[in-house]
């Protein structure tokens, strides 16, 4: 089938595609590669991916060329979804013989429901939805296609058996074909990667067991499935060609260090190329680990403190040691390694007090740059069970967005508001950012770099303007 793998137009600036793990408009502009969407399209032919978002493509544009598609596969989420449907209806107006399917953490988690509440929608993919989408759009009866939920002639809901998970990941084609073919690389910014960059998995799962997590519990699995080294190579140095502007390479498994001798070897290949790279990381790599991946090329670590509580840590089960992040921070500092550091406010245990201690940590560790989310419990999650029984989360917060795309406190606590916890995010931001040492080097970086200047210059009137926003929505609560 001429298949089209959609992202569809929401929010204006909403980074919700298929690779962003918080589904929300950011606090700078922001854009993660829709990896998700490009692997099934790099599968089909005949296909083409448009990630209206990143690109300002609306939606009239997108239905304009309805007609030219017989297959629509669109990535969706909790706080799209409502938006992804009406992007549907429009497209099945202009093309009532389009065949329209749903992907993402929502409905692999509940496709049912899912289903239920589209009636425009054909079909689902649940789970590790790669080979499923190939076998619609080879055209495979969708009673025998596993891992699909689907309707029926007589419009009633039919779920297959679960397709099993994909163990021999270099089956997978490359996604930088696609970027390259269907994508314009500059219009992604990630606030504390080079620009332009370019993201890419080299591995799905992560065996951590982080509650909030979004991946891992929904779709990518606990078991740490990777593609070989020299395929990733492969991959690197394909993308080295076709894309010679790129500043810095990405990847985005949910933890690339856990298997830290494949890690070691491919930093060691990268290193002979010459490539600038980083990665998602555990705060736990020791030293020498450290400097094998830096002495490859390693620029930054993206790192997930989430909090500076130690029982907080245990509540989500992080398996993390706060002296250890300690020492790891101190390593990177010393081997000249950045670290963008994530920390995530009202998660189970959050208290004023621990609040505070989060703040203070975070200055303590000091990494060059950090994002603060706010606990987001998305169905599927350990998380989102807890939040349901315990009354944490209510009918009026469960979208987790407002209706600008931005983040709210869905969570509240006995002792602990949603208001709180949501103005602990600037109270955050302002501690940690305004301090004489952090704005002394952020223009000492400003000062070696005419574009870095330009572009903190953007972002921090993005960000002022954010704040500004984000406040006006508060007092409207």
């Amino acid at each position: 089938m001429r298949t089209l793998f959609l992202q569809a137009p929401s929010f204006d600036g909403f980074d919700g595609g298929a690779g962003s793990r918080y589904q929300a408009r950011r606090e700078i502009a922001s854009f993660w590669y829709p990896t998700w969407l490009a692997q099934p399209a790099a599968l089909v032919e005949n296909s083409k991916l448009i990630d209206a978002p990143p690109h300002k493509t609306k939606l009239a544009d997108v239905v304009a060329q309805a007609k030219d598609f017989d297959l629509v596969v669109v990535h969706t989420s909790v706080p799209s979804f409502a938006s992804d449907v009406k992007c549907i209806e429009a497209l099945k107006a202009e093309n009532p013989a389009l065949k329209v399917g749903l992907i993402g953490a929502k409905v692999a988690v509940d496709a049912d429901g899912s289903l239920k509440n589209a009636p425009v929608v054909d079909f689902v993919a649940r789970n590790e939805f790669d080979f499923t989408i190939k076998d619609v759009a080879d055209g495979v009866d969708f009673a025998k296609i596993k891992g699909l939920s689907w309707r029926d002639a007589n419009g009633n809901i039919q779920h297959n058996e679960d397709r099993p998970i994909l163990e021999n990941m270099d089956d997978l084609p490359f996604v930088s074909p696609i970027y390259k073919r269907d994508l314009k690389i500059e219009n992604y910014f990630i606030g504390y990667l080079k620009h332009p960059y370019l993201s890419i998995y080299t591995g799905r799962g992560c065996k951590s067991r982080c509650t909030f997590c979004l991946w891992p519990q929904t779709v990518g699995g606990h078991r740490y499935r990777t593609r070989s080294v020299g395929h990733v190579i492969e991959e690197i140095k394909w993308a080295q060609k076709a894309f010679p502007q790129v500043k810095e390479f990405f990847f985005d498994d949910d933890t690339f260090t856990d298997d830290l001798p494949r890690a070691e070897a491919i930093a060691k290949e990268l290193g002979k190329l010459g490539i600038t790279w980083s990665c998602n990381a555990k705060a736990n790599v020791p030293y020498e680990s450290l400097k094998k991946l830096k002495d490859g090329g390693l620029r930054l670590l993206l790192v997930g403190y989430e909090s500076g509580n130690q029982q907080i840590l245990y509540n989500i089960k992080k398996g993390m040691r706060i002296e250890v992040a300690e020492k790891f921070s101190k390593d990177c500092r010393k081997l000249g390694i950045g670290i963008h550091g994530t920390f995530v406010m009202g998660l189970p245990g959050e208290t004023r007090d621990t609040i505070r201690e989060t703040i203070e940590f975070a200055k303590k560790v000091n990494p060059h740059t950090l994002q603060v989310s706010l606990a987001a419990p998305y169905p599927g999650t350990h998380l989102y069970a807890q939040a349901m029984a315990h009354g944490w989360l209510d009918s009026d917060n469960a979208e987790l967005v407002d209706e600008n795309g931005v983040q709210i406190a869905p969570l509240h606590y006995p002792n602990l508001s949603h208001k709180e916890i949501f103005d602990s995010v600037e109270t955050f931001y302002r501690e940690f950012y305004f301090r004489p040492s952090k704005i002394g080097s952020i223009v000492w970086e400003m000062a070696r770099d005419m574009d870095m200047m330009k572009r903190r210059l953007r972002e921090g009137a993005e960000f002022f303007q954010f704040l500004k926003e984000r406040k006006h929505g508060a007092a409207n609560c």
